[in-house]
């Protein structure tokens, strides 16, 4: 089965929505020991029509008009627990380049490197992977981020300082299947096996 990458930011946050378990390594240049970790994240598509959406718009001035959706990414270290805590969580408004969709900004209300509201600049290559660049106060940060399978994916991100690459991010992403999609698959199974 071929991949058909998407191309453009609101494809991407619509083939990635839905919930991901996620392994990560965190390197660390510096003197920091080196990290890995297990998570899972939540993302939902917003249409350009949600109140969040022009609330960050309005926090960025910017003309809500030009914002054409979203995605909100909540991450949680266990599925099991439900508190939402706002410090893992983001909203990010895609305003496509008018001439180039395969280009354009982010607006987030919160950045992941610094807690502050930021603006980003993304571009898709010929080949799927999408590049998100984001300058913050003290910080610069990378992601890159492409789909190996509809239910698989990698993220490699990097943070730069004024001295040099700071730390460097591996993750590779399974999208979880919910409960009703598992007895979906089932049902289908036994119609196959003759409905037994």
């Amino acid at each position: 089965m071929r991949l058909t990458p998407p191309m453009t930011m609101m494809n991407f946050f619509r083939k990635s929505q839905g919930t991901w378990y996620t392994q990560r390594s965190v390197h660390h240049f510096d003197c920091s020991d080196d990290e890995s970790g297990e998570s899972n994240l939540i993302v939902r598509v917003v249409d350009a029509d949600d109140p969040s959406v022009s609330k960050i718009c309005h926090q960025q001035d910017v003309n809500p008009a030009v914002a054409v959706g979203g995605a909100s990414f909540s991450w949680r270290a266990n599925l099991m627990d439900w508190s939402d805590d706002e410090s893992n969580a983001a909203i990010l408004v895609d305003i496509p380049n008018e001439s180039d969709p395969q280009r354009g900004k982010l607006i987030r209300d919160r950045g992941y490197v610094e807690s502050i509201p930021v603006v980003s600049h993304y571009w898709f290559a010929e080949d799927g992977v999408v590049t998100i660049d984001t300058d913050y106060d003290c910080n610069r940060g990378q992601e890159r981020c492409w789909f190996i399978t509809d239910d698989f994916r990698v993220r490699v991100s990097t943070v730069r300082t004024a001295g040099g690459v700071n730390l460097m991010t591996y993750c590779s992403e399974f999208r979880c299947t919910s409960e009703d999609e598992l007895m979906q698959a089932i049902e289908r199974n036994r119609q196959r096996a003759g409905g037994k």
